[in-house]
C-alpha cells in the first residue's frame, strides 16, 4: 500500500494540526477526506487550494456514531473506494491555555468526560466506521494522535492528558484485535506544537522552557509532526502496530 491515491480520512482536518496533516497527505498524492465540525469555510478553502479532484470536505461530529458512518459512506461513494487510512486527530473544545486551564482543585467530572468523549469515543466511532472497508481491502492504517504530556506533564492539562492516555490504551487493544485483518493501529504523540490553533494561547515562556530542555533545541512544528504520519500510512510501517511514536525533538525519550 502506497500513499499515492490512497484514500485518507483526517478528522478535524481543516485547521490546526489537522490542516497540516491534510496538506501532507495531499502533497504525497493521497485522496483526502477533510472532516470538520464547525470550520466549514476553512475546510472549503483548503479543498479549493489542494484540488477538488483529490480532496473533499465532509462535516461530521466525531462523537456522533451515525454522522461518522454517513461521512465514511459519502467518502466511499465519492471516490469509489473505501478509506484505508484514518487519522484520529479531532480535538473537541480544548485550548492549551497555560494558567487558564482547570487546576486539579476545580477540575470537574464534566471536563474529563468531554475530553474522553472527544478522544476515545470519537476515535472508536471512526475505527468502527472504517474497519469494514479496510477488511474488504485486506489492509488498513489507523493513526491516533496522542500527546507526550502523560509521560512529561510540563503543563498539567489533567482532562486532555487523561483522555489521550486512554486513547493509547485503545490503540493497543485495537491493534491486537485488528492485526489479523491486516490493519495496523498506532499513535503519534507530540508535545506542544509551535504553533497551531490549539497552542496559540500557550505563553511564550512555556515554549521557551520546552525548547531549552529539548536535544534539538527547538519546539516541534506541526509540519514536522504531520510528516511522521506519512510513515505510519505507508508500506514502510507494515510491521509496526500497537506503538506510540513520540515526535517532540527528543524531549521525552521513552
Amino acid at each position: 500500500m502506497r500513499i499515492e491515491n490512497t484514500i485518507v480520512l483526517v478528522t478535524g482536518g481543516a485547521r490546526g494540526l489537522g490542516e497540516h496533516l491534510s496538506r501532507a497527505f495531499a502533497r504525497e498524492g493521497a485522496r483526502v477526506v477533510v472532516n470538520y465540525h464547525s470550520s466549514e469555510e476553512r475546510a472549503r478553502s483548503l479543498v479549493r487550494e489542494l484540488g477538488e479532484d483529490k480532496v473533499i470536505a465532509v462535516r461530521a461530529d466525531v462523537t456522533d456514531a451515525g454522522q461518522v458512518q454517513q461521512m465514511v459512506a459519502l467518502a466511499q461513494d465519492h471516490f469509489g473506494a473505501p478509506i484505508t487510512v484514518a487519522v484520529n486527530n479531532a480535538l473537541v473544545d480544548f485550548s492549551f491555555n497555560g494558567d487558564a486551564r482547570p487546576s486539579l482543585e476545580n477540575l470537574a467530572a464534566e471536563d474529563l468526560s468531554q475530553q474522553f468523549t472527544g478522544a476515545v469515543v470519537g476515535g472508536l466511532n471512526v475505527i468502527q466506521a472504517v474497519v469494514p472497508g479496510m477488511r474488504r481491502s485486506g489492509h488498513g492504517r489507523i493513526i491516533n494522535i496522542g500527546t507526550n504530556l502523560f509521560q512529561n506533564p510540563v503543563v498539567p492539562y489533567h482532562d486532555y492528558t487523561a483522555a489521550k492516555a486512554a486513547l493509547l490504551s485503545l490503540t493497543r487493544t485495537a491493534a491486537k484485535d485488528l492485526g489479523a485483518l491486516g490493519i495496523t493501529v498506532n499513535m503519534i504523540s507530540g508535545g506542544l506544537l509551535r504553533t497551531t490553533d490549539a497552542s496559540a494561547a500557550t505563553p511564550a515562556e512555556v515554549f521557551d522552557a520546552i525548547a531549552a530542555g529539548t536535544p534539538l533545541g527547538r519546539v516541534t512544528s506541526p509540519e514536522e509532526f504531520a510528516d511522521t504520519a506519512l510513515f505510519f500510512a505507508s508500506d514502510w510501517s507494515r510491521g509496526v502496530t500497537g506503538q506510540n511514536l513520540v515526535v517532540d525533538g527528543g524531549l521525552v525519550m521513552d
